[in-house]
C-alpha cells in the first residue's frame, strides 16, 4: 500500500515538474499561434503558393522541405490547437527515444503505404537503409483542431478500426514504403515524441539521428544529409529509418 502511494506521488511530482518547465515554451508557441490569427501576420510567415507559383513550382523537382503553408480560413489560436500543442509538448518532455539511447521498440500494427517526399528518399538509399512510416493519432481530426488544409476529413480515433482505416489512406498513392500503425495507447507516439510527426534514424538498435517536432521541425533535407554522409562511409549497412 505505501509503495502504491509511493509511486503515484512520484508520478505527480514528475507531471508537476514537467508542467512547471514546459509552462514557458507553451506560453511562447500559444503566442505565436494568437500572432497567426492575424492574417497581415500570417501571409508574412504562412504564406499559400499562388495558382502562377505552383504552376512554376510543378516543373521543378520539388524540394525535400516544402514551406509551411497555412490558408486564411483556419484559426490557430483555438481551445483544440491549444490542447494539441500541449499534448505534443509533454510527449517531447518524456519521450524515451534519445539520440544514442537504445531506442524504444513499442508494438506497432504492421500496413504500407508512404508519403511523397518521404518516397522519394527511400527510393534514392533503398540500397543502403530500410525505411517505415508509423501512423500515429491525427493532429488535425475534424472534431479537434480542424484544418482546412488536411488532405482528409478524418476524425479523432476511437478504436483501432478507426486508425487502420484511416492508415490506409496513406497507401493509396505510393505503396512501395512499409507502413505500421500505433497502438491505440500511442506507445509510439509517446516513445519517440512523435506528435504531430518526426524523423528517426535507429542503427543497431540504437537512435543515432532524431529529427525536430513536425511541421517545423520536420526535415527531409536532414535526412537526406545524414544518409549521404553514411553512404560515402559504408558500403552496405543495415539501418532502420522510422518516421513516427
Amino acid at each position: 500500500m505505501l509503495h502504491s502511494v509511493g509511486v503515484h506521488t512520484l508520478q505527480l511530482l514528475t507531471q508537476a515538474v514537467a508542467c512547471i518547465l514546459l509552462f514557458p515554451r507553451f506560453l511562447l508557441t500559444a503566442v505565436m499561434l494568437w500572432l497567426l490569427d492575424f492574417l497581415c501576420i500570417r501571409k508574412k510567415m504562412l504564406t499559400m503558393p499562388t495558382a502562377e507559383e505552383a504552376a512554376s513550382a510543378s516543373e521543378e523537382p520539388p524540394p525535400d522541405d516544402p514551406p509551411v503553408c497555412v490558408s486564411d480560413s483556419n484559426r490557430m489560436f483555438t481551445l483544440e490547437s491549444l490542447k494539441a500543442v500541449w499534448h505534443g509538448q509533454k510527449l517531447d518532455f518524456f519521450k524515451s527515444a534519445h539520440v544514442g539511447s537504445l531506442a524504444p521498440n513499442p508494438e506497432v500494427i504492421q500496413l504500407d503505404g508512404q508519403k511523397r517526399s518521404f518516397q522519394r528518399l527511400a527510393a534514392h538509399f533503398v540500397d543502403i537503409a530500410d525505411f517505415l512510416l508509423v501512423y500515429i493519432e491525427e493532429a488535425h481530426p475534424s472534431d479537434g483542431w480542424v484544418s482546412s488544409d488536411a488532405a482528409y476529413n478524418i476524425p479523432k480515433h476511437q478504436c483501432l478500426q478507426d486508425r487502420l482505416r484511416a492508415a490506409q489512406l496513406m497507401r493509396e498513392g505510393a505503396p512501395d514504403c512499409p507502413l505500421a500503425v500505433d497502438t491505440m495507447d500511442n506507445a509510439s507516439s509517446a516513445a519517440y515524441g512523435a506528435y504531430f510527426e518526426r524523423l528517426y534514424i535507429i542503427q543497431e538498435e540504437k537512435v543515432m539521428y532524431q529529427g525536430g517536432r513536425g511541421p517545423e521541425g520536420y526535415k527531409i533535407s536532414e535526412l537526406r544529409s545524414w544518409l549521404d554522409q553514411y553512404k560515402t562511409r559504408l558500403q552496405s549497412p543495415s539501418t532502420v529509418v522510422i518516421q513516427v
